[in-house]
């Protein structure tokens, strides 16, 4: 009997912590269940374009001089940056004095009116960005259709720079002064 009652207080206190234990477990409050589900996630990038312009400066006309039978050229340029990928084109419409289809710079204010100076707006050589103007022009640069300057698609949305080339034909009787137009440069995409 001796073997039995040393083996009760260890019966017991094993009973006791399987009890506390037990309550423990009891008292923890229930682990909630759980499921996944998958959430889309979506988002379009459109096409689109900027597009700023610099100046077209002619300078002097010398209509009794050097232009009486040379043509005056320069330059201006059009630069756009666009999503990565469209295919823009720019268009040049052919300004505020257009008569019969040809763009005129006006006298400026002051005078009748009657005086324009005729000139006319180019495409670049080729759609790389930064070509330089050669004269004479060979693609008119306007509002619609084969007059339309198509770029190749940009490859980044860095503003890309291309030349506007313009000619004043050589000739032309007007009046002295300042004559001035201007034209609306627009890029579809």
């Amino acid at each position: 009997m001796d073997f039995d009652r040393r083996k009760q207080p260890f019966r017991a206190w094993n009973a006791c912590l399987v009890l506390s234990t037990l309550a423990i477990a009891l008292a923890a409050p229930p682990r909630a269940g759980g499921t996944t589900g998958t959430l889309a996630i979506t988002a379009t990038v459109n096409a689109n374009c900027t597009i700023s312009t610099s100046v077209l400066n002619f300078g002097r006309y010398e209509s009794l001089l050097s232009n009486a039978t040379s043509p005056l050229n320069a330059a201006g340029s059009v630069s756009i940056a666009c999503t990565r990928g469209s295919a823009p084109s720019i268009t040049i419409d052919l300004g505020r004095n257009a008569n019969s289809g040809r763009r005129y710079m006006a006298l400026a204010t002051g005078s009748s009116g009657a005086d324009a100076l005729n000139y006319e707006i180019y495409q670049p050589p080729n759609p790389t960005p930064g070509t330089a103007c050669s004269f004479p022009g060979i693609m008119p640069w306007g509002p619609t259709g084969a007059q339309a300057f198509t770029p190749s698609p940009s490859s980044s949305r860095d503003a890309r720079t291309y030349s506007v080339c313009g000619t004043i034909p050589p000739g032309q009787g007007v009046s002295m002064g300042s004559y001035a137009d201007t034209v609306v440069a627009t890029v579809n995409f």
